[in-house]
């Protein structure tokens, strides 16, 4: 276990599945077989977890990564802010989106000071984080400007080994053409290229048309002849990437899941969530792409309609956990090499 890489797994927002997420996997002894586990939230929600699922295991309380030694268990880093007397679960509330964003700084300043490799959290509230003063658009935005980050970087839907990123995301359908440009495009696909390559391989990359048939040569809208091939073939001949595209939205993801693809970079939001998510929504993550360290979470959010009733399914984070794993090994070779 001392090889693998050492990861925070954060609670989450406590009025949310997250702790008992957390604590089905640490009562099933998930973590050894991936990495070394640092929790990092309240010691109490933590417990709290472990009595909702009904399950015990050992762990101690560190007040620095240095002090962890995991043959005693698991260690937690307590941050002493969330009794769980005082949440009122199910709801977003303030008091527990203030832990959300003091859980993400924590994460945050751990990776900087080299203490972690990277970090799984629970599932965030938005709402409940932008109740306690958050500013940026999302936890996604808000890690970008904490690593001053100057690079393409986005949320990443993934599903067992296929990947998906956006050229267009959380915008009106009606302003996606408008927005669809060889910036956001090139963005995309720099994305797709970085985010493939921190799982430690050259990934293949595929590229969804924007209209019906891939655009008829322009009978059917231009975005493909004026924007989306053209850029292509620019990227192509200035970096060898392999990129490959228009492809039909409505036939690629069969060749994508079948595995001719690694990549696939979709046009707006839903092109690509729906493929994934219908296919197989327990198995989906997000990554978050483009960032420095190797950060993961389960693509669902806080199922407040499942709180305290153990009855949450726990395969999307299991496979965050793993993905995140597998990325900080990635980043590991790389830079050793």
């Amino acid at each position: 276990m001392s090889e693998k890489p050492i990861l925070g797994v954060l609670l989450g927002n406590s009025a949310g599945v997250g702790p008992e997420l957390v604590a089905m996997l640490a009562v099933r002894d998930y973590y050894k077989d991936h990495c070394r586990p640092v929790v990092i939230g309240d010691l109490r929600m933590f417990e709290h977890g472990l009595k909702v699922v009904g399950g015990q295991v050992p762990h101690y309380v560190v007040s620095d990564v240095g002090e962890c030694d995991w043959t005693r268990g698991i260690p937690v880093l307590d941050m002493k802010d969330q009794d769980p007397e005082q949440v009122v679960y199910g709801e977003a509330n303030e008091y527990c989106g203030a832990s959300d964003l003091r859980q993400l700084d924590l994460g945050i300043e751990l990776c900087k000071s080299g203490k972690i490799e990277g970090f799984i959290f629970g599932p965030f509230h938005k709402g409940a984080m932008k109740m306690a003063g958050l500013h940026d658009e999302s936890e996604h935005t808000y890690l970008a400007h904490a690593f001053n980050l100057t690079t393409p970087f986005c949320e990443v839907n993934m599903m067992d080994d296929l990947m998906t990123v956006r050229a267009t995301s959380h915008i009106p359908i009606s302003d996606v053409s408008a927005n669809l440009t060889e910036t956001t495009l090139r963005e995309a696909i720099e994305l797709g290229e970085i985010t493939g390559e921190s799982l430690g391989h050259k990934p293949r990359i595929a590229v969804a048309a924007l209209n019906p048939h891939c655009g008829e040569f322009g009978l059917c809208g231009r975005e493909e002849v004026d924007i989306i091939g053209p850029t292509i073939e620019k990227i192509v001949k200035e970096t060898g990437w392999n990129v490959t595209g228009p492809y039909s939205a409505d036939t690629l993801f069969i060749s994508a899941l079948a595995g001719d693809f690694d990549v696939v970079v979709t046009m707006y939001h839903d092109q690509g969530q729906i493929a994934l998510k219908l296919v197989g929504f327990q198995r989906c993550i997000t990554v978050a792409g483009g960032q420095p360290y190797p950060i993961a979470t389960c693509a669902h959010g806080t199922a407040f309609d499942k709180v305290g009733k153990a009855s949450v399914t726990t395969d999307s984070f299991e496979r965050a956990v793993r993905t995140a794993a597998r990325m900080a090994m990635a980043k590991r070779e790389k830079t050793a090499s």
